[in-house]
Order: structure tokens, then sequence, then C-alpha cells
């Protein structure tokens, strides 16, 4: 996990400043416009973003009036792509979308930024992820991999969600380099770059992307640090597995190296001696190809799901025949032999040796420039480590203050606990006085209506004693009333016992 994780952090920091992707020098283009191109225009587009073109335009050429949906895998600052919404809408369609996939979000917002400068926002999806974990969110009537797929070590799985996301007629449209893993040349094909690398004059040999001279050309692993051509050599056999080839274009091997960014800027492609130089090695691919002894290391290709259609190539160069067997070892060659053939260069040995020398002075001084960029940095480092070292004391320093204050800080605590007990009962307190003042009203407000009664019987009293000292004069009449109604009911009694 720590060295995928190492690889991918090597694979953003190698892309993130990198605006031109796919620049090539001028020796590439002589070549492939020479030998390329006529293989490519036997089957009708003349190179990769033509055939990416004519095949996106055959899914709406299947279905006019439906949406269509594709993915491109690798693109990067999102050139091609925005080019090919243009190119569809200036061919009349407009419903679609290209969801554009890639790890680096540098690269990312700069497709973002250009797309909207171009007006075909609308036409293009930015997608970040790592291929090796991509999960599809589509159906797609095409997928792009434009030098993606020597990108990707699980290659098994992202062949199998492309192939289930897949339509049943969409195409899988790949440019892609097979050769062998991390973009060596296999031991065959070493000797002969070998054979051919003696005849270079010194200063053509020089290493432009790694700034170093190479004696003899140097089988260099580009995936050892990151996820360039981890796993070329298989994709090939993979494709084979999973999808049916409908197109197959194969070519070049020994040339990589003479035309790549590497070695390809010390050309001169209007000098005819470099451009014989590149003919020889061309001629002699084809030669060996044809042998069966070497196979080639690019492809351009067109894929689907449907068998029973024919696959269209260059025989004898079928999907199949280019498949190199890995299980066949051969020794690597020793060039340390041998390392020129002096007899063979456009210039003296001397003319040569000059520019060598001019060649070795500009990257003594790149080197130097770097060497004081390391430098420099080496300071600030040391400046850095100083800083954390007085950081560190400080920390440590105030780290005994707060334990110094543990003390207190307990004592604070205890101190809250006991405010938040005293709030608690003041709280409690404070509802049982509410409790008793609502009694308290409650009895005042019957006393008041009892004081308010008592009034009133007092006022009926005193207005009842008014009455009775009214009718005073009436109360000797009321005793004789009384002393002969007593004489009465006594004689009734008498004549009753009688």
């Amino acid at each position: 996990m720590h060295d995928y994780a190492a690889r991918l952090a090597a694979e953003d920091r190698h892309y993130r400043d990198d605006t031109n992707v796919h620049s090539l020098p001028d020796i590439f283009h002589y070549w492939s416009n020479r030998y390329v191109r006529p293989k490519l225009e036997a089957f009708g587009f003349s190179t990769p973003e033509e055939m990416f073109r004519k095949y996106l335009d055959q899914q709406f050429q299947r279905h006019r009036n439906q949406s269509k949906r594709f993915v491109s895998f690798g693109s990067g600052n999102c050139n091609m792509e925005i080019e090919l919404a243009l190119e569809l809408r200036a061919q009349g369609h407009s419903d679609f979308v290209i969801d554009c996939v890639d790890l680096n979000p540098s690269m990312l917002d700069r497709g973002r930024a250009s797309a909207a400068h171009r007006e075909v926002a609308g036409q293009l999806n930015f997608v970040r992820a790592d291929f090796n974990a991509w999960t599809p969110e589509h159906e797609y009537d095409a997928v792009i991999a434009n030098q993606a797929l020597h990108h990707v070590l699980k290659l098994e799985e992202l062949f199998a969600r492309i192939k289930s996301s897949l339509q049943p007629n969409g195409s899988l449209i790949v440019s892609e380099l097979i050769g062998r893993n991390g973009h060596q040349r296999w031991p065959e094909a070493l000797s002969i770059v070998h054979e051919f690398w003696r005849k270079l004059p010194p200063s053509y040999r020089f290493n432009r992307k790694l700034d170093r001279y190479e004696e003899m050309y140097l089988n260099y692993d580009c995936s050892s640090d990151g996820f360039e051509g981890i796993r070329s050599q298989d994709i090939l056999p993979l494709l084979l597995q999973n999808f049916h080839f409908d197109v197959f274009v194969a070519f070049a091997n020994v040339i990589d190296p003479f035309v790549d960014r590497a070695f390809g800027y010390n050309f001169d492609a209007q000098a005819q001696w470099d451009r014989s130089f590149i003919d020889a090695i061309h001629q002699r691919d084809e030669q060996e190809f044809a042998a069966g002894i070497l196979k080639p290391t690019h492809m351009l290709a067109v894929l689907g799901k449907d068998p029973s259609l024919p696959t269209l190539c260059h025989p004898p160069l079928t999907p199949e025949f280019c498949v190199r067997d890995t299980s066949k070892v051969i020794a690597e060659p020793d060039g340390s032999r041998d390392a020129y053939d002096w007899h063979s260069w456009p210039h003296s040995p001397q003319a040569e040796l000059d520019i060598a020398c001019k060649r070795l002075d500009i990257a003594y001084r790149n080197l130097k420039e770097a060497q004081d960029q390391v430098d420099q940095r080496g300071e600030m480092v040391e400046r850095l480590m100083t800083e954390v070292e007085e950081r560190t004391h400080w920390a440590l320093r105030l780290k005994k203050e707060i334990d110094d204050y543990t003390g207190l800080d307990l004592h604070l605590q205890k101190l809250n606990k006991d405010v938040e007990e005293r709030t608690a009962w003041a709280l409690k307190l404070n509802d049982q006085s509410a409790d008793l003042n609502a009694q308290f009203e409650e009895r005042t407000a019957w006393a008041l209506e009892l004081d308010r009664l008592l009034e009133a019987r007092t006022k009926q009293m005193r207005q009842l004693a008014a009455d009775l000292d009214q009718l005073a004069w009436a109360r000797p009449l009321d005793r004789r009333f009384h002393k002969f109604l007593t004489a009465a009911v006594n004689a009734l009694r008498r004549l009753r016992n009688r």
C-alpha cells in the first residue's frame, strides 16, 4: 500500500505542471507521416485523433436521435477531448457528453478552464479518479483510451468495468503502447538498438529528459517510481481475452528511442543523414516484424463485443501475432563493447566531439543550477529544523506550565461542581417559593373575599338592628299577644281533657 501511494504521488508530481503532454520531436513527425500515416489511411483515418472522431461519429450514425455518452481515460489537460467536442458539434451533433477521467486535479482544472473558453463546457464532464479504482456511473456508447492504459496497474478490473458499462454496439477505441513493461526493450530488440546506437554520433546520444549522456543506450525502466508503462506487455493479451478487435494497426519497436522525447530532439528532421538513419531503422523494424523476431510496441485499435465481425489489419500483424511470448527467455545483450562506429557519422570526430562537449556543458550548467537549488533547499531545511527545535522547546515549556496548572484546574472543577449543586438547590428553592407564592396569593384572595362577605353581613346586621329599633312600639303588644295566646291554648287543653 505504501509503494502504491508513493507511485500515485510520483504520477501526480510528474504531470502537475505538464501543459503539453503529447508534444513530440520533429523527427517523430517525419517518421510517422512517412511510414505510419499510410498504414492508418488504409482504414479511413490519418491520426489517432481522426480515429477517435471517426468511430465516435459512427455511434451517432447508428442511432441518430439518441443522446450519446462517451468516456475518455487519461484525458489530462483535455485538449483532445475539447477538439473532439468541437468537431462533433461541427458535424451537427450536440446531444452528447464526454466524461474526462484523470487522476491529476491540476490538469483537470486546466481542461475545465479551456473548455469554458472554447465554449464546450456543456459537453464535457470532468471526473477525478484513479483508473485502478474507477467505477462507471453510466452506460457508454464509446470508451476512449489515448495513451492511458499503460498507466493502469489493475488492468483486469478496469477491462471488466469497461466491458460491463459498454453498450452492446459500443466501441473501445485505443491508442496505446504494448511493448515491454516500463517501456524497456526486450533483449532481441535491445541488441538491434545497440547496433544502431554504435552508428550514432555522440552529439545524438544526449538524453534530453534525464539530462545525461548515454555512451550506450541504457534500457531504463520508466515504471520504477510512477505508473509509466507499469503493465504495458499485458495490455494486448488482456484485450484479446475481453474484447473483439474490429480494427488493429501495429507498428514500431527499435525506432522508439530514436524518435521519442529523450533522444528525438537531437535529430534534425531536415538533414539528409538524420532522415536516412531513421529510414534505415524503420526498414529494419519491418523486416524483423515479418520474420516474427520482433513484436510491435504501438497499436491503434477499435474493439467491441461482436466476435462475428472480421478484424481489419495489415497481415501478418494480427492482434494474436503481435503478442510477445513473455516465457521466451533471451539473454540481455552486452552493450559495453565497441560503443562507437566512427565511420558512420555525418561529421568528423572532432566536430562531433565539439558538439558533444557543448551539450555536456549545457548539461553541466543545468546540473549546477540543480545543485544550487539543492543547496538552497538544504539551507531552508536547516532553518526549518532549527525552527522545529525552537518550537519543540516552546511546546515542552508550555506542557510543563500546563502540568503545573493541573492542580488548579482540578480545584476549579470542584468549585464548578459546587456551584452547579448550589445552583440546582437554588433553582429547587425558587420552585418551592413559587409554589408558596401561589398558595399565598390564593389564600390572600380568599381572605379578601371573606372580608368582603363579613363587611356585607355587618351592614345587613346593622340594617336589621335599625329595623328592630323601629319596631320597639310593638314589643308590649307582642308580650300581651303571647299572654292571651298562652291562655287560649291552656283553655283548649282543659276542654279536650273534659
